[in-house]
Parts: structure tokens; C-alpha cells; sequence
């Protein structure tokens, strides 16, 4: 009788021990917003880019010149970019810094961290040309040092990793793989050695990759954004435009954008069905962003194919600087420099994002995704 009464008794205390835990990350969960972790390239980079040696920066106006500030904070925006919307979603005290910037320290580690960088992909060579970016090796590398980091501050590695656990973590990756790589003009290498179709099948085994590596890490939920319509940009159809056909996207690149998109909601969905819990939710931007053209009257975009700043052919020849045309009407527009969408644009991609039905959000919208998080 007394063993029993003593393995009761531990038995008690292990049991008193784990509703002391779940009750304290319920009430950490309750008390405090989840944390945003940002990686993959420009369309979320928050001004990494800055502190690096590239050609490929955004911290010169325009740039910036609808932010509260007015001036460039290293984001390839007029204003907010997707990391600093889905932030507010969070109603985070601020948007998470830049990883390598100096004001990154104290308080601001619990708002998350942003390890993005404009002009790298999924594959290791793309964006070779632009010098010295941070590739995903490294912004993995870095999201480990951040929870030595994190958990300095907070009291432990189980206190961190309970963080980064409920923590949303935001992707994007794709678009520069098929702009800067496979699809340069007027040589590609990796044109050589895939056929598209065999390209998309060995990027989505390189983004299995990344996905697993970020599972190992600690992330729980992750927000996979896929490549727009690429081959509608500016930069695109300066590049390839003729008099025959000006002003039309390039098929062969908004076919290999299609595929990739419906390839990536169908590897997150099996890699959710072995995993037997959905981490893994991915945005096709390719079907959100057929209707800016397709729905001119319900967006009052007035243009989608001319960049609102740059110069050249559809303003889509070279960055966006202080010496390129500038339109006075930004809201009008759908591509603020050759490759990146508006500010406006970026906030009606969002709605999708967190509404959208099974046929742009796979398996399921954000707000779904928030909540059930929020139920468990």
C-alpha cells in the first residue's frame, strides 16, 4: 500500500507539474502576440539588404516614400511589404527588425526577427550576380543563433523554443529561382541542364528541404508564399516585349510559375499528412494575382503592367532611384518598381491570404489558421 501510495503520489506531482506548464503557456499565449519569423527573399526582406554588400538594395527614395516616415527603410516597397502586413494581423507592438540590424536586441527579440534578403531563392546560385545576399543556409543558421539569442533573454532554451513553437513564420521563396535563374537573358545554365518542367520537379525537392529544416528548428506554423505572376512584371515584358505583343505576359515563365504554385500546395499537403498536423500553408500568389487584370472595377487598378517608378519600356528597366519616373498616383498602380507590387497591391493580396478559399489557400486560410492555433 505504501508503494502505491508513493507512485500516486509522484504520479501527482508529474500530473500537477504539466498542467502548471500547459497553464503557463496558455496564459503566455493569452497575455502576449505570437511572434513573426521572417525568411526567404525581397518581398518580405525588411532591410537586411542594407547591411550587406549587394547591388540589390532598396534604401534610397523613393523607396519608402508612402511609409510613415517617408524615407527607405530597406524595403522593396512604397510603403509596408507583406512581413510589416501580416505583423499588424498579429497586432505586434512593431514590425520584427531586420536580423542584422544594431537596433535588433532585448524586447524586440520576443516581436520575432526578419532574416529575409532580397535577390536570393531557394537554390544557392540564384541571385549570384547581385553579391553578397543571405542565402538560406545562412537565414537558417541565423534563425538557430536567434534562439541562443532568445533564450538568453527569456530564461532558458524550453522558454524560447515554447516561442518560436506558437511563433508564425512567413516564406517566401520561388520567383527569383525562375527571374534570375533559370530564365536570364540571354544564357542560362540551368536552362541547359532542366527542362522546366524539370526545374520545378528539382526546386520543390530543394524547397522540401528548407521546409523540413525549419520543422527541425521549431516552427509550427508556416505561411508559404509561391511566386506571382512573373511573367507579368515590368522588368519581364521590357526584357521580352515586341511590337507584336507588347504588353503581354511571357506564357513560358507564367506557365512554370502555375505548375510550381499547385507542385508546392501539393508537397506542404503531404508533408502536412505525415507530420498528421497541418504546419504548412501555402498561398498560390499566381491565382490571388489573376485578378487585379481580370477585376479591374473591384480593385481600381488603373494600371497593371507599367512599374509606378523605374525607366525604359513599362518603367521596367533597371531599380527603382531617384532619378527614375515616379507616378503621382500610386494607389493606381499594381507594380511599384520592376519587380515588386505597391504597397495597395501587397494589402489586397493579404485579404486573400487570410480569407481566401481552398483554391489560393491550401489547406486552409490564415485567419483559420490563427484560430485554430489559438484553440489547441
Amino acid at each position: 500500500m505504501a508503494k502505491i501510495l508513493v507512485i500516486l503520489a509522484v504520479v501527482g506531482l508529474a500530473i500537477s507539474r504539466y498542467c502548471r506548464v500547459v497553464a503557463q503557456d496558455q496564459e503566455e499565449a493569452s497575455s502576449t502576440p505570437s511572434p513573426l519569423l521572417v525568411f526567404g527573399d525581397s518581398l518580405v526582406d525588411s532591410g537586411n539588404n542594407n547591411y550587406l554588400d549587394t547591388t540589390f538594395r532598396a534604401d534610397s527614395p523613393p523607396y519608402g516614400i508612402d511609409s510613415p516616415t517617408g524615407r527607405p527603410a530597406g524595403r522593396f516597397s512604397n510603403g509596408r511589404n507583406m512581413a510589416d502586413y501580416i505583423s499588424e494581423v498579429l497586432e505586434l507592438p512593431e514590425p520584427p527588425s531586420p536580423h542584422l540590424s544594431p537596433q535588433f536586441q532585448g524586447e524586440r527579440l520576443l516581436y520575432g526577427a526578419n532574416f529575409a534578403s532580397g535577390g536570393v531563392g531557394i537554390l544557392n546560385d540564384t541571385g549570384s550576380e547581385l553579391g553578397n545576399i543571405i542565402r538560406m543556409p545562412e537565414q537558417l543558421a541565423s534563425f538557430e543563433r536567434y534562439q541562443a539569442q532568445l533564450a538568453a533573454l527569456v530564461g532558458g532554451t524550453e522558454q524560447a523554443r515554447r516561442l518560436v513553437n506558437r511563433a508564425l513564420v512567413l516564406l517566401a521563396l520561388g520567383t527569383e529561382d525562375f527571374v534570375r535563374n533559370y530564365f536570364t537573358l540571354p544564357f542560362s545554365a540551368r536552362a541547359r541542364q532542366y527542362t522546366p518542367r524539370g526545374f520545378i520537379d528539382y526546386l520543390i525537392s530543394e524547397y522540401v528541404k528548407i521546409l523540413q529544416r525549419l520543422f527541425e528548428l521549431g516552427a509550427r506554423r508556416v505561411l508559404v508564399i509561391g511566386p506571382g505572376h512573373i511573367g507579368c512584371v515590368p522588368a519581364q515584358l521590357a526584357a521580352t516585349g515586341r511590337d507584336d505583343v507588347v504588353g503581354e505576359c511571357t506564357s513560358e515563365i507564367e506557365n512554370a510559375a502555375l505548375f510550381f504554385n499547385s507542385e508546392l500546395a501539393r508537397v506542404t499537403q503531404q508533408m502536412n499528412s505525415q507530420l498528421q498536423t497541418d504546419v504548412y500553408v501555402a498561398a498560390n500568389t499566381y491565382m490571388i494575382g489573376y485578378n487585379f487584370p481580370n477585376n479591374r472595377d473591384a480593385y481600381r487598378y488603373t494600371e497593371w503592367r507599367v512599374a509606378c517608378c523605374g525607366q525604359g519600356s513599362y518603367n521596367g528597366e533597371g531599380q527603382c532611384t531617384p532619378a527614375s519616373n515616379l507616378c503621382p498616383n500610386r494607389d493606381e498602380y499594381v507594380f511599384w518598381d520592376s519587380y515588386h507590387p505597391t504597397e495597395r497591391a501587397i494589402a489586397a493580396i493579404l485579404k486573400f491570404i487570410l480569407d481566401g478559399t481552398p483554391e489560393v489557400m491550401s489547406p486552409m486560410n490564415l485567419n483559420t489558421m490563427l484560430a485554430v492555433n489559438n484553440e489547441t
